[in-house]
């Protein structure tokens, strides 16, 4: 039964993606959220617009996507050399509907490669970094598992052109994931009462 209930929201959720949404109270003072516009007698009525993804111009991605995007953004590091792994990379992202930021790396890129080390672990591309997990090369089933644990579904449609070629295009160097500072150590109390 929760199974269906939670199907029958992720149908509600991707049917009214892109469409005017109201939230309005009820003449009991319950909150109210539909996507036709309330009774007269509706208390505090708001518009409000499903805003669409940030990488998509169409229908906002499915909400399981916008939750894995923002806990544990997808970034792939590519370089013109790159070839089928890139590309292949590239497309099981497109197919799969994850949105994804490229940074390319090499002399004419931004990124250097000894940068792209210190940030992913790995001097050579391609490299997918899901939130903070680095996965090294391209095989199938390693990027599929790297996203299933990331919270992005299967299922989710496949981005657009439009989306993908946005998503895709390479990030500039300020906008690279930069490495974890060094831990600071807390500073030792002083005074005559301090620990000796």
């Amino acid at each position: 039964m929760r199974r269906l209930a939670i199907a029958a929201a992720a149908m509600f959720v991707a049917a009214t993606a892109g469409a005017q949404m109201y939230r309005w109270v009820d003449k009991d003072g319950k909150v109210q959220y539909t996507d036709t516009p309330p009774p007269a007698a509706a208390k505090s009525v708001q518009k409000r617009a499903t805003a669409p993804g940030p990488t998509s111009t169409g229908p906002a991605a499915p909400y399981a996507v916008q939750q894995a995007a923002k806990n544990f953004p997808v970034v792939v590091y590519t370089s013109p050399d790159c070839g089928q792994a890139c590309a292949d990379g590239k497309a099981l992202l497109a197919a799969r509907g994850v949105p994804y930021r490229e940074v390319a790396v090499g002399p004419e890129s931004g990124m250097s490669a000894e940068e792209m080390k210190k940030t992913t672990g790995s001097d050579s591309v391609p490299v997918m970094m899901v939130g903070r997990s680095a996965t090294r090369g391209f095989e199938t089933e390693l990027w599929h598992s790297a996203l299933d644990a990331g919270g992005y579904p299967r299922s989710a449609p496949p981005l657009s052109a439009a989306a993908q070629k946005a998503a895709a295009a390479p990030a500039a160097k300020a906008d690279a994931p930069k490495a974890e500072p060094a831990p600071v150590e807390p500073e030792k109390p002083k005074g005559p009462y301090a620990p000796k």
